[in-house]
């Protein structure tokens, strides 16, 4: 039991770590923003997030979404209305109902946000896949989740022939794009459905609300659970983000993949809920999304670091003047591109979050551009309500500011578990709730968060740790590399040595010696790069992140071939 001597010290250290939100006590940073009245995260346990979002839709007339290719158009009361239809339509026509999970595989468009309003209002549970994912994997994943029907993008529908079990698939295309009578389409089910006979669903905060499969970029893809509770609390995060930032009135750009964390909060939930107008696009391509920023005058983009490196590195003369902000993140995003953008774009608010697939994609931000422009190189402070421990691997020590451990999280946004998996559940959530997120990082003096890299990519050289973002970000630093990724490979001598794979300017001419002479001159010896390999893109998942085991393998694959 502490005397009055030490728990005199204990707080003394309290006042003096006050700023970072870090107790010395519990070894625990607590968030320095609070959520105000009209954000407070719901207490009552029959939550349904559909509901929760469609109760703060604005005025009727409001543009809700705009499709940057057909320039179609839709505002809230449409909007409402064919969420309701659809979902009447799904329970009443189809039998879809409480706790049947709905596969959704399309790429965005405006039907995406309505189809999964529709699913969530009826109780019924979603689950995203990539487009780009191969016919095997579409299979894995519907038999993972125990899917009840399929509602597919017609370009990939295909992928469900060959399923062993035969589900009822609806198409996401217009009657005139389909030959067979057959088939039933999103449209025809809007269309058919009574608005006025939405069933009512009584939903549980606990209850299941999604189920979105991990990248798999370090090892095999994982169903993260994500409840009710779970995706009212991202939703209402995101309105106090959107409210201090003032971006209320902002014109959002969707590219994003809606089928991602990232792109379901913003763009398939939240941002419905804060009353913003959204410019969806199918896919991404930087000439068209330059092309719909100025014809559309987008001022807000929720980005990943390849567009602003695109950006920074990109010549055009469209009209980009209605930008106000642009945001950053998925993967992290070097401080040479953050200070390149500020420099170039000086009127744009540039501010980088953080989050992963497991906390719904919440965990920090930046409440001011000053706070984002005086703290280079962090992912902002914790949301309102998110609690951190920064822990050492070796000792299980709870560390307290500027030093470096694994960031663990706890929050109302944190998964209920990892679907059907409960050695991953147990290895990723402890027994007092708390999500190992397995990033290295560290939190300053002031509560901002620095993530590192990931642990397990962190390679090993001699005894030292490097870590590949870091590397990555001065290769990204030269003018004449569009791209990079380091990756580790096996040395008999230092245990492992960093390799770069890198995009070259076109005509650039750069040899691996130049590079690694470039990259020697900024790190200490240990850290230095010690082969290079051109390649012609690197690899990314859809949300922005290296897909280094891809790298990997082709790199085993090479030195088998030697």
């Amino acid at each position: 039991m502490a005397t009055d001597h030490q728990l005199g010290w204990l707080q003394s250290q309290d006042q003096k770590q006050e700023r970072s939100g870090f107790s010395a006590c519990t070894g625990i940073y607590h968030s320095l923003h609070q959520l105000g009245h009209d954000h407070q995260i719901p207490t009552q346990t029959n939550l349904n997030t559909a509901t929760h979002v469609l109760c703060h839709f604005p005025a009727e007339s409001r543009l809700a979404l705009i499709d940057s290719v057909t320039h179609s158009r839709l505002t809230y009361s449409q909007l409402r209305l064919s969420v309701h239809s659809l979902a009447s339509a799904l329970h009443h026509a189809i039998g879809i109902g409480k706790g049947d999970v709905v596969f959704l595989l399309s790429p965005n468009s405006l039907l995406y946000p309505i189809i999964c309003l529709s699913v969530l209002s009826i109780g019924a549970v979603l689950t995203t896949a990539n487009p780009l994912n191969t016919r095997l994997e579409i299979a894995k994943q519907v038999y993972d989740s125990n899917a009840k029907l399929i509602i597919s993008s017609p370009e990939e529908a295909h992928k469900f022939e060959y399923s062993s079990t035969s589900l009822p698939v609806v198409l996401i295309t217009t009657r005139s794009a389909s030959t067979d009578d057959n088939v039933v389409t999103v449209e025809e089910l809007i269309e058919a459905g009574d608005p006025l006979e939405a069933p009512e669903v009584e939903v549980e905060e606990g209850d299941t609300a999604a189920v979105l499969y991990s990248s798999g970029t370090t090892g095999v893809s994982k169903g993260v659970v994500l409840t009710h509770g779970n995706l009212v609390a991202v939703t209402r995060l995101l309105r106090w983000t959107v409210d201090v930032s003032s971006a209320r009135e902002d014109v959002f750009l969707c590219f994003i993949p809606m089928f991602h964390v990232y792109g379901l909060a913003f763009f398939g939930l939240g941002l419905f809920s804060v009353g913003a107008t959204v410019v969806v696009m199918p896919k991404f391509e930087f000439k068209a999304m330059l092309e719909v920023v100025e014809r559309c005058k987008v001022s807000n983009i929720p980005g990943v670091p390849p567009v602003l490196l695109g950006l920074v590195k990109t010549e055009t003369d469209r009209d980009l003047s209605s930008l106000k902000r642009v945001g950053s993140g998925a993967a992290p995003l070097s401080k040479e591109v953050a200070d390149k953008f500020r420099e170039k774009y000086p009127w744009v608010e540039l501010r980088e979050g953080y989050g992963l697939t497991e906390t719904g994609g919440a965990t920090s931000y930046f409440v001011s551009d000053d706070d984002a422009k005086a703290h280079h190189g962090s992912v902002g402070q914790l949301l309102p309500g998110i609690c951190a421990k920064v822990v050492d691997a070796e000792t299980g020590e709870a560390l307290p500011p500027n030093r470096k451990g694994e960031l663990w999280l706890k929050s109302p946004t944190v998964m209920k578990c990892y679907l059907g998996n409960k050695e991953a559940t147990a290895a990723t959530i402890n027994n007092e709730g708390w999500l190992r997120t397995g990033d290295l990082c560290y939190i300053d003096g002031d509560g901002f968060i620095y993530i590192v890299d990931r642990i397990k990519e962190l390679i090993k050289h001699n005894g030292y740790q490097v870590a590949p973002a870091e590397l990555e970000a001065v290769l990204l630093s030269h003018p004449k590399i569009l791209d990079a990724a380091v990756i580790p490979v096996p040395d008999e001598k230092t245990g492992q040595i960093p390799m770069a794979y890198v995009v070259g300017a076109a005509e650039s001419e750069l040899t691996e010696e130049q590079v690694i002479e470039f990259v020697a001159s900024q790190v200490a010896p240990y850290k230095k790069v010690r082969r290079v390999s051109f390649i012609d893109a690197i690899p990314r998942s859809a949300a922005g992140k290296i897909l280094r085991k891809e790298l990997l393998s082709q790199t085993q694959r090479l030195a088998s071939k030697l």
